[in-house]
């Protein structure tokens, strides 16, 4: 009878334990199933001891999924616990992975860099055997949108004068129109108060090439009717003392104005001739 009872309250207890409307019906099946054995139990129906063995083990597996998500939960709580610590962890691997990939990126600048600066040096060398080049450190570059010039490293501690020609590549880039002792103003081809004699075409046809404060200069003083072509070499005429005549400069555009060859913004060192001391020009 004790038994009895302990089977009707596990499937009280189980059913209990059930929600919503299908769980509703297993609370009324199950409590009539439990009254029917505690009948037969209490009135001594033998036969009815296997039925109750089959019915109890079914009771027992219902009251086990019952009670499953409470066991799975801790389970389950610690496993989302963890997902969210490797993914705390693989966001920080990944902070830690770009930090290295800039350093590498810093590494590789500087290397290029050091070769740059080394193939300079190493050409150095033979510029100072011409005992008439200074190859000279761009320190400011002082360009606004109608003034460009720039300051460099070498000034008349080195023998530099005003008027000298100043070249990156062999390509004309200005003139020097300020000197201190240990530093230079070059004056830049496309500034607002450069004019430069040129030759161009196979002709050699003669213009002055005017800075006019922004990346291009432009060719004026040209023969009348003069239509320029576009892709010709510009180059220094030496009319006016300074400079050396043939030194490139650019090439010409279809609207008469000149493309450098040396891009002013991307200096890094230039050269001073200063082949001719003894005519300092303003």
């Amino acid at each position: 009878m004790s038994s009895s009872r302990d089977d009707f309250s596990i499937a009280f207890r189980s059913a209990l334990l059930q929600r919503g409307a299908a769980q509703k019906f297993s609370l009324v099946f199950l409590i009539i199933i439990a009254s029917i054995i505690f009948f037969l139990d209490v009135y001594g129906f033998g036969f009815m001891k296997p039925i109750r063995s089959i019915i109890n083990d079914g009771i027992y597996r219902v009251s086990l999924v019952a009670t499953s998500p409470s066991k799975f939960l801790p389970h389950a709580t610690s496993g989302i616990t963890n997902l969210i610590n490797i993914k705390k962890e693989n966001e920080k691997l990944k902070k830690e992975l770009e930090v290295y990939k800039q350093k590498e990126l810093n590494v590789e600048f500087l290397s290029n860099q050091n070769k740059n600066l080394k193939k300079i040096i190493d050409s150095e060398e033979s510029f100072l055997k011409k005992e008439n080049m200074i190859l000279s450190k761009v320190l400011i570059d002082k360009g606004s949108p109608y003034l460009k010039s720039i300051i460099i490293n070498r000034g008349s501690k080195s023998g530099i004068l005003k008027g000298m020609p100043v070249t990156d590549k062999d390509y004309l880039v200005g003139r020097i129109v300020e000197t201190n002792y240990l530093s230079s103003r070059v004056l830049l081809l496309n500034d607002l108060n450069s004019r430069i004699p040129v030759t161009f075409g196979d002709k050699g046809v003669q213009a002055i090439l005017k800075g006019i404060g922004e990346n291009r200069p432009m060719l004026e003083y040209l023969p009348e009717d003069f239509i320029v072509d576009e892709g010709v070499d510009v180059f220094t005429s030496g009319k006016d003392g300074i400079f050396f005549p043939g030194t490139p400069i650019g090439k010409t555009t279809e609207d008469g104005e000149v493309k450098l060859f040396s891009e002013s913004s991307q200096l890094s060192f230039v050269k001073v001739d200063i082949s001719n001391k003894e005519n300092e020009a303003f």
